[in-house]
């Protein structure tokens, strides 16, 4: 298997090319285009059960779609998410790495899909009450709105609420004021996350949450 992100972070997209007997695993609708002999199945994202906990606690698709290339030649699927950034590509082995809900695009075989709590600081943060889980061994191609940011943290950071993509087990969130209260009410950070530990995180640049608030008072 071959495969390339291109695009620019605002509008970046997955080549995967699969060689005969390879197949890929995709959020749905995320092809954008592919090969006209690939077959296509829908099946249970991560498994029935996990599928009912994804679409009822993560908001996620109840499904996702597999990508199978059953023909003697190369054959091509473009993956795309649905709000304009970056995509990454994250390989495990043998591991173990959190997504916030709707973050997840794409995976190869040996990847397994989950949920777990993330506890009402994620919550309130709004990064979401439960988290995506990705275990196993394989590729996962995940991405965000806006630039994605990988940090390296022993210790601890501060990340604005709305913009922790994904950590690593052994982060730990912990929700402050961005100062003091009067600071923090008229310098318009109000809340932040304090990350502590030992890890990986990733940070997206720009939020949802953020474009809505700025887009809401321009509406009629």
């Amino acid at each position: 298997m071959k495969t390339t992100i291109k695009g620019s972070d605002a509008f970046a997209y997955v080549d995967v090319d699969l060689a005969p007997g390879e197949k890929v695993i995709a959020e749905s609708d995320a092809m954008s285009s592919m090969s006209a002999d690939l077959d296509m199945h829908a099946k249970f994202n991560g498994g029935f059960f996990i599928a009912i906990l994804r679409k009822l606690l993560v908001g996620e698709t109840l499904f996702i779609n597999q990508f199978s290339n059953n023909t003697k030649g190369e054959r091509r699927v473009t993956l795309v998410q649905p709000t304009p950034g970056a995509v990454r590509c994250l390989e495990l082995n043998n591991d173990t790495f959190y997504l916030q809900p709707g973050s997840f695009l794409a995976s190869t075989d040996g990847v397994r899909l989950g949920v777990k709590f993330a506890g009402l600081v994620s919550w309130i943060a709004r990064e979401g009450l439960f988290r995506i889980v990705v275990s196993g061994t394989g590729k996962v191609w995940y991405g965000a709105y806006g630039a994605l940011l990988e940090r390296e943290v022993d210790g601890e950071t501060i990340v604005d609420t709305s913009h922790l993509v994904g950590y690593t087990p052994g982060i730990n969130l912990k929700l402050q004021l961005a100062g003091g209260i009067f600071s923090s009410l008229l310098g318009g950070e109000g809340l932040v996350t304090r990350v502590t530990g030992k890890g990986r995180i990733v940070i997206q640049t720009r939020s949802l949450t953020g474009l809505a608030t700025w887009i809401n008072p321009k509406l009629p």
